[in-house]
């Protein structure tokens, strides 16, 4: 039985309220997001990382987020790749491994960005998830990080 025309509009009234209230955390998209490269990874993504930060909605291409709001762990694909660095490191995980460049900032956040690979992916986490979580969970992205090939290695 079709429903009343009435009925339309207060379906999609309901729509939209309930998309509301779905938490979606703000990330900035990096200048190669658009790299078809990163499709396959962001597919591959964990839904959770960490043992209990659960994938939350974004608002921008090729970036996704963990947790909640003003405490989310984020990651952006697309970033600029880094120039070799001393603080670059091996990350070693039961799904192979990734070399990352890692720098923490002036305020305790934690910023992953992987070494040797095009396009390059951001890992960045806040000082708030540190006082809970080991930075050890980026070891949960390494099958999505290694669908992009490393041309190089930390040396």
């Amino acid at each position: 039985m079709p429903l009343p025309r009435a009925s339309a509009p207060v379906a999609l009234g309901c729509l939209v309220l309930l998309s509301a209230c779905t938490p979606m955390i703000g990330v900035e998209a990096a200048p190669g997001a658009a790299d078809p490269d990163c499709a396959p990874v962001m597919l591959a993504l964990p839904d959770v990382v960490a043992g209990d930060l659960e994938k939350v909605d974004t608002n921008a291409q090729a970036t996704a987020a963990w947790g909640v709001s003003g405490a989310a762990v984020t990651f952006r694909c697309g970033v600029d790749q880094p120039p070799p660095s001393p603080d670059c490191q091996r990350v070693e995980s039961g799904q192979g491994s990734v070399d990352w460049v890692t720098v923490t900032g002036e305020d305790g956040t934690w910023r992953f960005t992987t070494y040797g690979r095009e396009p390059a992916m951001e890992v960045t986490i806040p000082p708030t998830v540190l006082t809970d979580h080991s930075s050890s969970f980026v070891g949960d992205l390494t099958s999505a990080v290694e669908l992009v090939p490393a041309t190089k290695e930390c040396t």
